[in-house]
């Protein structure tokens, strides 16, 4: 396997031409469908809707709107244990907040149609979707990949197929190029600055690029009185 090193070079080095020629021979237009700001069906009912956000994709969010930390962010939900206080340990990353019903909390609907509310500040893994880079060490979107055409991935999505304009296959290829340099680059920050710790009961860390932090962003240290849930 190639060190995240190497892969970061590699997403570095791609060729948005050649990620928009890929974008364009898949196509895609946004039906506003909804599907992928929501929960899905899983084997244990509802799945919340799970997108990685940056540390600095958080505070940007948290400017445009006046948001509080935990109005924009939670922590990744995998390797966390749910105990009679909540949630507890350790994870990797940051997660889009989600409301009751599980899907994303700027996920506005009517008349059928979805919104995102924040879509001008919407993280990079938003304004990329349907589609991935196949590099090691970059994350894919939720579904299943259903085409591929070079390095690009393109995941289970009713846009997929349809027609999109040279100029929106090239904004698309420049974003997928920034998300997995900005990915390989997190991966490399989170590792370097991994310290471990060891959570009390009900007590939530999250290792991100900018070290270990509690559930609602602030650093983390250990035996302090924050609120860790």
């Amino acid at each position: 396997m190639e060190s995240l090193e190497a892969e970061l070079e590699r997403a570095r080095a791609l060729d948005t031409d050649a990620l928009a020629d890929a974008v364009e021979s898949i196509g895609f237009e946004c039906t506003r469908c909804g599907a992928c700001c929501k929960a899905t069906d899983g084997d244990d009912g509802e799945e919340p809707h799970t997108a990685t956000v940056f540390p600095d994709e958080i505070r940007d969010l948290q400017d445009a709107g006046d948001y509080d930390f935990r109005d924009v962010a939670r922590p990744m939900p995998y390797g966390l244990t749910e105990g009679d206080d909540g949630p507890a340990g350790e994870t990797f990353e940051w997660a889009l907040q989600t409301d009751a019903c599980g899907d994303c909390a700027f996920y506005a609907e009517s008349d059928g149609e979805g919104a995102c509310t924040v879509h001008d500040d919407r993280p990079l893994i938003c304004r990329t979707y349907p589609f991935s880079v196949a590099l090691g060490g970059t994350s894919q979107p939720m579904g299943e990949t259903v085409d591929s055409a070079g390095m690009v991935r393109a995941h289970e999505c009713e846009g997929l197929g349809r027609d999109i304009s040279r100029a929106e296959a090239e904004e698309l290829a420049a974003a997928l190029k920034e998300r997995a340099v900005r990915e390989l680059e997190e991966a490399v920050g989170v590792r370097d600055n991994y310290e471990s710790v060891s959570p009390g009961p009900g007590e939530v860390v999250v290792h991100d690029s900018e070290g270990a932090k509690r559930a609602d962003g602030t650093p983390y240290t250990a035996g302090n009185d924050g609120d860790s849930r």
